[in-house]
């Protein structure tokens, strides 16, 4: 699934040519460029949705929940049974996710691939569990190889049967940002202690030990030399179930022509993961936000992604994508709505460019 997934969006056409987007933006009724980067994002919508873009109400974002072994060692500051509680959460839609989504009128689906406790009961939570939570990375790899395959399997069979132009991706799962951080570190060659953050908010000895976790595992993990190929050891190795379905959802939102809106840090890490494994994918990828967890300023500059937002939020749960929704609605409106200076009869800018006569 994956493999086919892959090719598909490597042989896709986009829907609009860049320079007749463009041409289409120069040509609406302001100066050219001064919508910022608000045209920016337009012409990605135009080149990767069509000019104009079909109808971006329909929304959704994919909340990817999992717990982690490594959590036993201290490196967060709740306990892993918040994890399924969240879940809980989620399902009585009183989280900021519900309430974001909510706000701009987008569906959030939760999906459980690795919550160690039993959520069945749960109504509203997707069921595709690869196995109750990973091993401690900390001591040895956290997944099989058969497992990471499955869980980009689940993220691509959800993503791919979502009716909707724009994808959020995020996650829940206690201990991710100690994962996120050693696949980072693993993908990017930079050095741990840089990509590691206080997470849910440890204090300075629980950052001086998750620091420590992660140096040790990106210690053992042998790099190959060819990228495209040491993202699924990478996962294996440090990564987390809900890491690689997120991975598997980028790839497989994109494989059906949309949109696909990055969440934080740890969401960051799929899309760097999920990169390295079809490299096609990163027109298709919009920053939602920049989180202030020190490993997402790498992500993003490893990935070449200006982030849309900056609320010095860290929360995660796809919530940075819930307030990028409308953004991104606005950039294809712009498309969609606005008038040239020809149909409106507006006179253009003159051919002297402003300057005075002599």
């Amino acid at each position: 699934m994956l493999d086919d997934a892959v090719g598909r969006v490597a042989a896709a056409v986009p829907q609009g040519d860049r320079v007749a987007v463009q041409a289409h933006l120069d040509a609406l009724t302001k100066p050219p460029g001064s919508l910022g980067r608000l045209e920016e994002l337009a012409l990605q919508v135009g080149c990767v949705l069509g000019d104009p873009p079909p109808s971006l109400y329909s929304a959704v974002v994919f909340v990817f929940a999992a717990d982690h072994g490594v959590a036993a060692q201290g490196v967060s500051a709740y306990p892993a049974e918040v994890t399924a509680q969240m879940c809980a959460n989620f399902s009585g839609g009183g989280a900021a996710i519900n309430v974001l989504t909510r706000s701009c009128g987008a569906e959030v689906r939760v999906v459980d691939v690795g919550v160690a406790a039993d959520v069945a009961g749960l109504a509203g939570i997707e069921h595709r569990k690869v196995r109750a939570g990973t091993e401690d990375l900390s001591a040895g790899p956290a997944m099989t190889a058969r497992e990471v395959v499955d869980a980009l399997a689940a993220g691509v069979e959800v993503a791919e049967g979502a009716d909707a132009w724009v994808v959020g991706v995020g996650e829940m799962g206690i201990g991710n940002t100690t994962a996120a951080a050693a696949v980072t570190a693993c993908l990017t060659g930079v050095a741990a202690r840089d990509v590691v953050g206080r997470g849910t908010g440890v204090d300075d000895r629980g950052l001086a030990r998750k620091r420590e976790v992660v140096e040790g595992a990106v210690a053992r993990v042998v790099r190959l030399e060819d990228p495209g190929d040491d993202a699924l050891e990478v996962l294996r190795q440090v990564g987390g179930l809900e890491i690689a379905a997120m991975a598997g959802a980028m790839i497989g939102a994109a494989a059906r022509g949309a949109l696909v809106l990055v969440d934080g840090f740890i969401s960051s890490a799929a899309a760097l993961a999920a990169c390295r494994l079809c490299p096609a994918l990163p027109p298709y990828l919009a920053a939602s936000h920049r989180s202030t967890e020190p490993g997402h300023t790498v992500v993003l500059d490893a990935l070449g992604l200006a982030p849309l937002l900056d609320l010095e939020m860290w929360l995660g749960e796809g919530t940075g994508c819930a307030l990028a929704i409308p953004v991104v609605r606005a950039a294809g409106a712009l498309l969609a709505e606005m008038a040239t200076f020809e149909s409106a009869g507006i006179s253009g800018p003159s051919d002297d460019g402003g300057g005075v006569a002599p």
